[in-house]
């Protein structure tokens, strides 16, 4: 059975207890509303659990209401109003939204104040004439309120991918906040979209932070803000339509080129000073081109050293893939597969934490003379495999397939073999050194 719907005399009724941590605020106990939805009708209660979302919506914006600090009555009126409403057959419209309704739609809610005798009720006039202000949370609240309605969309996200994705939107709604204030969200305007914008404007000029930094933190807060403006009704306005900062260069990350790789990268005793687990993921992705996070995240299950063709399988084990293209299988050769029959269990020290692990990377081949230029990272060698595929005259299908990349083209057939793949990773295999 749906959540909170519960059968009573042939009506499906939505029925929940208040939390324990809203108990003091709220003293009824349970709540008990009917959904209107006959059980013969809605023999599967879909119709109503759909009631029964909305109104479970409801509630709990009233308790963050109550959290915050907003009168129970101010909450307590807008609740009342809704529910009358719909008792008496309509659903609640705010009256800005109702002036615009056809007149005959708005004749029909006077009619029904005065034949069902309510014209003194004042939440029956409320309810059908929308007149109370839906109660809208702070600015500061923003990303809460964005987490609750997106939890569909994170569900598959590992708890590093779901630190990563809170904090960025977090200090977004942090930084606006020092900006415009902390207003009711309902309540910001375009004037504060520009005040923003021209914030991050003079950061780009005074601390030289990158234009993508700031508009991507602009489209972060953009995002929360329509998103919950639709899904709360609140009706909110654009307000950082053709706001974002120009300028925006993508830069293409710098590859190694392959004799560099070869006669320093793979050199024997180079890598010494890493630590064993860095130092052969750095082996992996140099042969295979699967991003460092890729690697990281190998689980056993994956790892198929005893097959005709020794391959790993990138899946989403725990974890979001970036792309639904990146999942997808890459046969081991030369010193990957060497690596990998020294880890045939992954890498459970980096696991989840490919932060650490390029940090670590980056610092070391920083400190020892292996980054040529300031562009160049282990992500480098993703873009130097890439470039030896090209080189080595693979098909485009075929390095698409291998580098996990979105093509945005329709997929026919099964793509490229094990054995296809082998082929050329055979072809652009390099010589490992003496001792891993």
């Amino acid at each position: 059975m749906p959540d909170f719907l519960t059968r009573r005399c042939g009506t499906w009724h939505f029925v929940r207890r208040v939390p324990v941590e809203f108990a003091h605020l709220d003293l009824r106990g349970i709540i008990k509303h009917s959904t209107k939805i006959r059980i013969a009708q809605d023999r599967n209660g879909r119709r109503a659990a759909r009631v029964a979302s909305k109104l479970n919506e409801e509630l709990e914006l009233f308790w963050k209401g109550l959290c915050e600090g907003r009168s129970k009555d101010e909450l307590s009126r807008y609740d009342e109003a809704r529910r009358r409403a719909r008792s008496l057959g309509f659903e609640y419209v705010e009256n800005t939204q109702l002036l615009m309704l056809p007149p005959v739609q708005r004749l029909e809610r006077l009619e029904a104040l005065v034949v069902r005798g309510v014209t003194n009720d004042p939440t029956a006039r409320a309810g059908l004439l929308g007149t109370e202000k839906r109660p809208a949370f702070r600015v500061s609240k923003l990303f809460e309120e964005y987490e609750s309605l997106t939890k569909d969309e994170v569900k598959d996200f590992s708890p590093n991918q779901l630190r990563i994705w809170r904090n960025g939107r977090k200090r977004a709604v942090e930084n606006f906040v020092s900006v415009v204030g902390d207003k009711p969200v309902n309540e910001v305007t375009e004037d504060d979209g520009i005040d923003y914008t021209e914030w991050w404007r003079a950061r780009v000029i005074k601390e030289s932070v990158a234009v993508k930094t700031a508009n991507k933190d602009i489209g972060q807060l953009s995002r929360m803000l329509k998103d919950v403006s639709i899904r709360r009704r609140l009706k909110i306005p654009d307000i950082f339509k053709g706001l974002r900062l120009r300028g925006e260069a993508e830069r293409s990350r710098v590859p190694f080129e392959t004799q560099f790789i070869q006669d320093k990268l793979l050199a024997t005793g180079t890598l010494d000073g890493l630590n064993e687990d860095a130092r052969f993921v750095l082996y992996v992705v140099t042969e295979t081109g699967m991003r460092p996070s890729e690697v990281v995240n190998l689980r056993k299950d994956a790892i198929r050293l005893d097959a005709k063709i020794p391959y790993v399988k990138i899946q989403p084990d725990g974890r979001k893939l970036k792309t639904e293209d990146s999942e997808r299988e890459i046969p081991l050769v030369g010193i990957a597969l060497a690596a990998m029959r020294l880890r045939p269990e992954g890498f459970p020290r980096y696991r989840d934490k490919s932060a650490s692990l390029s940090a670590t990377l980056n610092k070391f081949l920083a400190e020892n003379g292996l980054r040529p230029t300031k562009g160049h990272s282990v992500y480098s060698l993703r873009h130097s495999f890439k470039d030896r595929l090209v080189a080595a005259e693979a098909p485009d299908s075929l390095i698409d397939s291998l580098m996990g990349h979105k093509t945005y083209k329709p997929k026919y057939g099964k793509g490229p073999s094990l054995e296809l793949k082998l082929k050329f990773l055979e072809a652009i295999a390099l010589r490992p050194p003496k001792r891993l």
